[in-house]
C-alpha cells in the first residue's frame, strides 16, 4: 500500500477512550521531479503526470519539489461494530484537502470514498501520484451509498462527468446548461483463486443539458464496464492488467480527458473510448522492488485534429530499508497523439521519500 502512495496503518497511533478505538496514520513525503522536455507537471502540487500539459514546447529542463502529498487520517471503531475514517492530504496548493470522509455499519457504507466503480487489482505500484493511463474506472473519490456483501458491492454515487457545447452566453456571462437528473448506479464484484485475483464492475448514468433561452433539451445515457486481474507467477513475480470500455461515461475512463458527450444540434451524442494498462513487479528481496507499467485510452474521436490516444510508460525502483521507510526513482514517458497522426511526448524523472506512520 505504501509504494501505491496510500498510507499504511501498520504503525498507528492508537487511541483508546471508553468505547472508541481509534488510529491515526498517515505519511510525509517529498517528491521531486526533473521534467526533460516541458513541463507537464499538473495544476494540483502533488508534482503528478499531466496529458493535458504534454504539447510539443521546446521549453525544456524544469526541476520541481513538493511535500504537500503528505496526508493524515483518523479511523475509529465504535460499538456494535461502526466504523468511521475522515483522512484528508494538502495536495490543494498545500491546504488541506477531504480525501475521505465515511461511516460504516453491517454492510452499508455512506459518505466519501473510492468510487465502487474502481478496482487497484491491476495497478502495478507507480510514485506518480497519477499513475498509469487506462487503470480501472474512477480512480478517485466520490460520495456514494454502498452495500457490501462478501465480493459483491453495489452503489449510488454522485455522477461525475461533463458535456461539449453545452455552454451558452447570457447577458454576457457564459451559462453551463448540463445538469445532473439522476445518480450514478454501479456493481462490483472481486474474488481470487490460488494466485489470480480479479475485480469486474459496471456502471449506469445520465447525461443531460436544458437550455431555457432556446427551449431545448435532450438526454443521453451512458455506460461503462472494465475487468481487472492480477496474476503472481511466483514469489518474486506478479503481472496485473485492466481493461475498460465507456459511452457516455468517460469521466469514468481514467486518464482520458474526454467528455461524456457533445451537442450535435439540440440532441447529445455520446462519446465512446477504451482504456488497457499492463504491467509487472518483481521483488529483488530486501525491501526492494522494481516495477514496469504501460497504459492507454483511446476515444471514438471524429475530426483529424481531435486527441485520440493517451499514452504512457513508467519504470520505477523502490526500496524498503526499514518498515514504514519507502523510497524511489521513477522514469515516466508520456505521448499523445491526434486521429490525423499528429503527436506529441515527453520524458520525466521522479524521486520520492516517503515515511508512515
Amino acid at each position: 500500500m505504501a509504494v501505491l502512495g496510500l498510507a499504511s496503518q501498520a504503525q498507528a497511533f492508537e487511541i483508546q477512550a471508553g468505547d472508541v478505538n481509534a488510529d491515526i496514520y498517515g505519511y510525509a513525503r517529498l517528491t521531486a521531479t526533473y521534467d526533460i522536455n516541458e513541463k507537464i507537471t499538473g495544476d494540483n502540487s502533488t508534482l503528478a503526470g499531466d496529458f493535458g500539459k504534454v504539447s510539443g514546447s521546446d521549453n525544456e529542463g524544469h526541476f520541481d519539489a513538493s511535500a504537500t502529498q503528505s496526508r493524515i487520517g483518523v479511523k475509529a471503531s465504535l460499538p456494535q461494530d461502526f466504523k468511521i475514517t475522515v483522512e484528508g492530504d494538502f495536495a490543494s496548493g498545500g491546504n488541506f484537502r477531504l480525501r475521505h470522509a465515511f461511516g460504516e455499519y453491517n454492510g452499508i457504507l455512506a459518505g466519501q470514498t473510492w468510487s465502487n466503480y474502481n478496482s487497484f487489482t491491476g495497478n502495478t505500484p507507480t510514485l506518480d501520484f497519477n499513475g498509469s493511463a487506462g487503470w480501472a474506472g474512477y480512480q478517485l473519490r466520490t460520495a456514494q451509498l454502498r452495500y457490501t456483501t462478501g465480493g459483491l458491492s453495489v452503489s449510488v454515487e454522485d455522477p461525475k462527468g461533463s458535456l461539449d457545447g453545452t455552454t451558452i452566453v447570457v447577458n454576457g456571462d457564459e451559462v453551463d446548461t448540463d445538469k445532473d437528473t439522476m445518480p450514478a448506479f454501479t456493481a462490483r464484484y472481486e474474488g481470487s483463486a490460488d494466485a489470480l485475483s480479479f475485480a469486474v464492475a459496471g456502471l449506469l448514468k445520465q447525461n443531460a443539458y436544458e437550455n431555457e433561452v432556446n427551449d431545448t433539451d435532450d438526454t443521453a445515457m451512458g455506460y461503462g464496464m472494465f475487468g481487472a486481474a492480477k496474476f503472481k507467477a511466483s514469489d518474486m513475480v506478479s503481472i496485473q492488467g485492466a481493461l475498460n470500455y465507456t459511452d457516455g461515461a468517460n469521466a469514468y475512463l481514467y486518464q482520458s480527458g474526454s467528455a461524456d458527450a457533445y451537442l450535435d444540434g439540440e440532441d447529445l451524442e455520446t462519446i465512446s473510448g477504451y482504456g488497457a494498462s499492463i504491467g509487472t513487479s518483481l521483488s529483488l528481496g530486501n525491501g526492494r522492488s522494481v516495477n514496469l507499467t504501460y497504459g492507454m485510452v483511446e476515444l471514438d474521436v471524429e475530426n483529424d485534429g481531435d486527441e485520440e490516444t493517451r499514452s504512457n510508460i513508467i519504470a520505477n525502483y523502490m526500496w524498503t530499508p526499514v518498515k514504514s521507510v519507502m523510497m524511489g526513482v521513477e522514469y515516466q514517458y508520456w505521448k499523445t497523439e491526434t486521429k490525423g497522426g499528429d503527436s506529441e511526448d515527453a520524458n520525466r524523472l521522479m524521486f520520492a521519500a516517503q515515511y508512515n506512520f
